[in-house]
């Protein structure tokens, strides 16, 4: 869960336990927020980076155990623009990620890092590539932050089991860009192969953005078999 928007001590950690979740929470107030929901047990949180890396001054990273299974919920900087500092910091974030993902886990071991990326790593993700020339989410540097995420040894499970281009996670609330179809995938859940091996089934909820007042992005799923 990403983009909560809130402090701590208002997550509705009572909502979740009431349906029989356990919850962690990670909040900064009106900005970023990031947060672990389990049904299959909840140990380990660490809220920000790994002890041994610098810490993040915004909420945007919470890691814990769930089931067996490292669980990091991420939502990456947005980076803006090119030419601003904020892009530099996804950029220098995203490098803090893999240090965070070889501190916490082997690639050998079953890990998920799921979230809001801000990153379009390939053009087949995104509507129309010549419509972000000089943007941020599709830049060079920024795929190559991504791939290098992944070649630690993480797969892009939604796109090993469906191929097929341009299915979006994210849309415009503008300019009526949901009903246009134009989107981007941004939203992931990056596993180790120990772990992919054991997904039965990965979809884009594409009709979570039809409802009322809904998230400019929709859930990306997986069903995991036990072992």
């Amino acid at each position: 869960m990403q983009e909560t928007k809130m402090k701590n001590e208002v997550f509705p950690t009572s909502v979740f336990s009431e349906l029989g979740y356990e919850s962690a929470h990670f909040g900064q107030g009106q900005w970023n927020g990031v947060a672990i929901i389990s049904r299959v047990g909840l140990e380990n949180v660490i809220p920000n980076f790994a002890p041994t890396i610098e810490p993040d001054g915004e909420a945007r990273i919470i890691s814990a155990t769930c089931g067996g299974v490292k669980v990091v919920s991420v939502y990456v900087p947005n980076g803006r623009a090119l030419d601003n500092d904020h892009y530099t910091y996804k950029l220098e974030w995203m490098k803090k990620l893999k240090q965070h993902a070889t501190k916490i886990a082997k690639p050998t071991e079953d890990l998920v890092i799921g979230g809001d990326f801000n990153i379009a790593p390939t053009d087949d993700d995104v509507w129309d590539i010549t419509k972000f020339e000089g943007a941020t989410h599709v830049s060079a540097p920024e795929r190559k932050a991504f791939n290098s995420l992944c070649e630690w040894g993480l797969t892009d499970v939604y796109r090993d089991m469906h191929p097929e281009p341009k299915v979006f996670s994210w849309w415009d609330y503008r300019n009526g860009s949901f009903h246009k179809g134009e989107g981007m995938r941004i939203d992931f859940l990056l596993a180790t192969k120990s772990l992919a091996k054991r997904v039965k089934s990965s979809e884009i909820d594409r009709n979570a953005r039809k409802g009322e007042k809904p998230s400019d992005h929709v859930p990306v799923m997986i069903t995991v078999e036990k072992k």
